[in-house]
């Protein structure tokens, strides 16, 4: 069997927010990027020095193991100024095999494809199907009776499925699979996938490709196709199948000729093939940093642990003011130490007892402002904190305590200093002693408190004492605050106003009404038939109607755009979009237009025949376009979401991109008169770009589609949906809360409480509403049919005769509800003008 290699495709990107709490003022950890997910901690030669080892190594002298005894018990008698536990993250690499087998079920006329991994992780099968007789599209969805139960469709080209644990595994196996029933008699040509790390956000390939398993015989040339090799030579892509071509009887020897029917050669194969597979995962250690002051001396002692294993090599120095700039102190030093370069030290850790960590004890000079460090394991691993040196900051000498002699002596001033620069000058030293003493009687309350050596009496007096300095110091800065408020305001000519914050939640008085189906773009004038509606839906008590999308896209339904600024669609032109616009205006009610953000189509293809050249007023190049899309060769960065398979996903990291979808939405505003927006497919890209579009063009309403699968359990639908709302919430944050989301949620709830009359799922734990509009009804808009699920389509359709429950659910509950057109249109419409 030939190597495989298969590697992750998507990496999310995440900001962390730093968990440290300062002991001192000065301290400050950074809060610079941290380091790419795929190349771990590395070494950070460009920041300050080539860290390689000289060729001879200047050995200092040791200190002697009964010195160093002495110097921790020293330490230990002192009280501590600074501690701080410093978190370590890395990766590291986990490896395991996915088992693909294709084999009889029970019958003999059965069959089973079954996808494993071994691996531990949440894992999702995401897989469609290709049919014979669509040799042009690779993706579509496979009829329901392939369906595992538990799985969500996703569009209208793929599954996705859940894996389960191995019903073959043992107690501590990790196994985890998924079976897909196949029919040997079935239009179906191959079943294609790939995996998904949900924990991670990761995709996982077969050698830069879907997998593909096929079900019949065709030319083999590739080497993406999982199976029996049939003597076609290498393995092969499904795009170019051979079928076999039978003649059928004819009277008319001259139409015989003419009229073949393609059949294929239904020869079904079993197979078992294992492949190689690799997951990064976090790794999180800690370093301990503790200064104390000697109480013999006046240098400081500096305490290091780490929970880090093996040889472990501080790199460190020394800095005397606040630019932080690296120098060698005076001896003596730790053992094992040497001198790099003349600019840093090296000291090699002594191992704790039990090889559970080492430890290190510095003795430091006066005088210095800072210690500087960084960790390193190996010549590759070096541990930073957060892209920047780990810094220790060291204690000042003692202040005074008391009122200082010029703040105690009237009218006197520091020469060529104005007056008032001397008095916050005293009072900065005088509230400096007020601290000072503060956190003197803090390490007395607590040393005494671990020691047990005074009564409780003698603890709470410490406490009084620190409330009449914490009181004294805040009077101060009431005292001084007004006087400098009333100066900064009477200097200043013009207030500026406030940065605004565009939050696109409307009143939270709306009622939304989608209004179109999936079928409305046939008749080419939609826009035309629904402005004769715009009265009828006002006096309905709608107050926002949502638009299908505008742009020329080469599906008829208008979701895969071409060119972002032609509003010529088949539901239109453009002109009378904006009569429809203003006509809806007119009765008061606000539009929202349908705007496809994640995904663009390529109007050309490049040298290798791929279509990845936009064309247009935004005559994009293949940058524009992730680099993890599988299938159209981007050169942009990896995505921030989920990738949508059927066309190129766009890069929003780019900033030519960003800018000109700004323009593009801020121009959609003037020039139609749109109010805001629905968002489609927005799992495919972070929420935090969304926040920076609906900044620029400042809509009064926006709602995301954020749609992912609900949890189950052995097909049955769990309680417990937090975990899938939680999701939804989390984009919400990402946007900052500038925008909504389809409460999808709410609408699986229902799907399974009024279906089954299983009522009792209408509330969680808390006794709240169970879908998002428990935890957020501002940012919730709930729903139980659109274009997608209900119409034509069905993918996800509402159980029949139960649609007036759903609404009076959610036209009776917080959030702000959405009716779709067809409901409205029908039999429904007097219950629904009732509620």
């Amino acid at each position: 069997m030939s190597t495989t290699t298969i590697e992750p495709l998507l990496h999310r990107c995440r900001r962390e927010t730093s968990t440290f709490r300062s002991g001192s003022k000065r301290f400050r950890p950074s809060s610079l990027p941290g380091f790419p997910r795929r190349l771990g901690f590395h070494c950070w030669r460009s920041f300050f020095c080539e860290f390689k080892p000289p060729h001879r190594p200047l050995l200092l002298r040791a200190v002697a193991s009964s010195s160093v005894a002495a110097t921790v018990e020293a330490f230990e008698s002192s009280d501590v100024f600074f501690k701080e536990t410093f978190p370590l993250k890395q990766t590291s690499l986990v490896k395991g095999k996915i088992f693909i087998r294709l084999g009889h079920g029970k019958k003999e006329q059965d069959w089973k494809l079954t996808v494993g991994c071994d691996v531990p992780g949440k894992w999702i099968l995401h897989w469609g199907v290709s049919y014979i007789d669509d040799v042009g599209n690779e993706w579509d969805q496979p009829p329901s009776g392939m369906i595992p139960p538990g799985s969500v469709r996703i569009k209208d080209y793929a599954i996705e499925t859940p894996f389960k644990k191995s019903s073959s595994s043992s107690g501590g196996d990790t196994l985890q699979e998924v079976k897909i029933d196949c029919d040997p008699k079935s239009s179906i040509a191959a079943i294609n996938f790939v995996l998904k790390d949900e924990e991670t956000g990761a995709w996982y390939q077969h050698r830069g490709r879907d997998f593909k398993v096929p079900l019949m015989d065709y030319l083999q040339k590739d080497g993406n196709v999982v199976g029996p090799k049939k003597g076609f030579g290498a393995l092969g892509h499904l795009s170019n199948m051979f079928l076999k071509e039978n003649a059928l009887d004819s009277k008319n020897q001259e139409t015989s000729t003419k009229s073949r029917v393609p059949q294929r050669e239904n020869r079904l194969e079993g197979f078992y093939e294992e492949l190689p597979i690799a997951k990064e995962v976090a790794v999180c250690n800690w370093v301990s940093v503790s200064v104390r002051k000697c109480p013999d001396t006046a240098k400081s002692l500096l305490y290091m642990e780490t929970d880090l294993s093996g040889n472990v090599v501080v790199h460190w120095g020394v800095c005397r003011d606040d630019a932080k700039n690296w120098e060698v102190p005076v001896s003596p030093y730790p053992p094992n130490t040497v001198i790099f370069k003349g600019k840093a030290l090296r000291t090699l850790l002594e191992a704790k007892e039990g090889g559970s960590g080492s430890f290190g004890v510095f003795t430091l000079e006066e005088g210095l402002e800072g210690f500087l460090f960084v960790l390193k394991q190996n010549e590759n691993s070096w541990l930073n904190c957060m892209g920047n040196d780990f810094y220790v900051p060291f204690p000042s000498p003692t202040i005074s305590t008391g009122l200082p002699k010029q703040r105690q002596t009237e009218g006197a001033e520091t020469p060529g200093i104005p007056a008032e620069e001397n008095e916050i000058s005293s009072l900065s030293v005088y509230t400096g002693g007020i601290i000072s003493e503060i956190r003197n009687l803090v390490r007395d309350f607590s040393s005494e408190k671990s020691g047990n050596t005074k009564s409780k009496e003698a603890q709470e007096s410490i406490l009084q004492e620190i409330e009449k300095l914490a009181a004294e110091a805040y009077n101060i800065f009431r005292s001084s605050v007004p006087t400098f408020l009333e100066r900064a305001v009477s200097e200043s000519e013009e207030l500026k106003p406030p940065v605004q914050i565009s939050t696109a939640t409307g009143s939270g008085f709306e009622i939304l009404c989608q209004g179109f189906n999936w079928e409305s773009h046939k008749s080419g004038r939609w826009y035309q038939e629904l402005k004769g509606k715009a009265r009828e839906l006002s006096s309905l008590g709608f107050t926002v109607i949502w638009l299908p999308p505008p742009t020329d896209s080469v599906s008829h339904e208008g979701y895969m755009p071409t060119d972002y600024y032609n509003l010529n669609s088949r539901y239109g032109t453009m002109e009378e979009l904006k009569e429809v616009v203003k006509n809806f205006h007119e009765v008061g009610i606000k539009v929202l237009g349908d705007v496809v953000l994640n995904h663009r189509c390529a109007q050309y293809k490049n040298q290798n025949g791929v279509w990845n050249i936009f064309g247009g007023r935004l005559n994009w190049d293949d940058r524009a376009i992730v680099a993890d899309d599988p299938h159209f060769q981007g050169r942009g960065n990896k995505s921030s979401g989920d990738n949508f398979h059927a066309a190129p996903n766009i890069d929003h990291s780019q900033d030519f991109v960003r800018k000109d979808i700004k323009d593009w939405l801020y121009w959609l505003r003037k020039e139609i008169g749109y109010d805001g927006w629905r968002l489609d497919f927005v799992r495919g890209f972070w929420g935090g770009y969304l926040k920076d579009y609906l900044d620029a063009s400042e809509p009064y309403f926006a709602v995301g589609e954020y749609w992912d699968s609900l949890s189950y359990t052995y097909g049955e639908m769990d309680h417990n949906q937090d975990a899938h709302r939680q999701r939804i919430v989390d984009w919400i944050n990402a946007t900052n809360g500038t925008a909504g989301a389809f409460d999808v949620t709410t609408k699986g709830i229902l799907h399974a409480a009024l279906e089954r009359c299983e009522y009792w799922r209408l509330s969680d734990a808390k006794g709240k509403a169970p879908g998002v509009v428990g935890w957020w009804p501002s940012r919730a808009v709930t729903f139980i049919e659109n274009h997608d699920t209900g119409s034509t389509q069905g993918h996800w359709r509402f159980p029949g005769g139960k649609e007036m429950q759903g609404y009076a659910y959610i036209l009776t509950h917080p959030g702000t509800p959405s009716v779709f057109y067809d409901h409205i249109f029908s039999h429904c419409r007097s219950e629904i003008e009732s509620l």
